[in-house]
């Protein structure tokens, strides 16, 4: 008996992707939900995401449920974990590949089957659908990890910004305070920053701006390196 295209004798489960998406905004870290339009869990908060299409890979599908659903649009997203409980969605046995981003707080509207879109503070976040609060608790703890083997900041902060700024995001992360010399020393000695000159009278009353050293910023980002606090 021939087989026709997409139909096979064994069971196959579905494919969706999830986002996680962290943002800033000078004190709290946030992270991106959407209300479900839709069932199963309308009404409910989630992570962006969807199924995916049979022409697309994984990173496509979940750049584009993430434009469709929150108008987003975002040029770098990174793979932590792929959750397959099988029980995980009510629909059907569904496989979710997820993903997560470090992007700089902006207007967000909901779209596709997601009735809204909005910015939650990390510590303020509502019971999740489906197992999203699982995958929001593990890509938080890859974030902490990875702030000790990545220049983490680029993404979050605007192109200019204070030590303080940068200490209060790194304590948002990690969830600890930082001695402000310290933590400047620490900065100083990965040589990760180039302060702004200043410019008129009145910026001498102003706290110093910094700049992301970019070449720097991208040599520690490939090899390996390891920050500790």
């Amino acid at each position: 008996m021939e087989e026709k295209k997409y139909c096979y004798r064994y069971p196959h489960p579905a494919v969706t992707t999830d986002c996680v998406i962290f943002g800033f905004d000078g004190t709290n870290l946030k992270v991106l939900l959407v209300e479900r339009g839709i069932d199963p869990y309308k009404g409910k908060w989630a992570l962006p995401g969807g199924f995916l299409r049979m022409d697309e890979d994984a990173e496509q599908g979940a750049v584009r449920e993430l434009q469709e659903e929150t108008g987003l649009k975002t040029a770098y997203i990174k793979q932590f974990h792929t959750f397959s409980t099988p029980d995980r969605d009510p629909r059907e046995r569904v496989i979710t590949i997820a993903y997560y981003a470090l992007v700089r707080l902006q207007e967000v509207k909901g779209g596709d089957d997601a009735a809204r879109a909005e910015w939650f503070d990390l510590t303020a976040v509502p019971a999740l659908a489906f197992d999203h609060d699982l995958i929001l608790r593990m890509a938080s703890n890859e974030l902490r990890k990875q702030i000790h083997f990545e220049p983490i900041g680029f993404e979050l902060l605007p192109k200019q910004f204070t030590i303080k700024q940068l200490q209060l995001l790194y304590e948002a992360i990690l969830g600890v305070k930082f001695d402000r010399r310290n933590f400047y020393k620490k900065m100083q000695h990965l040589e990760l920053l180039t302060q702004v000159e200043r410019n008129g009278e009145d910026s001498r009353r102003q706290p110093f701006l910094f700049e992301f050293n970019p070449e720097k910023y991208n040599e520690l980002k490939h090899k390996s390196f390891m920050l500790e606090f």
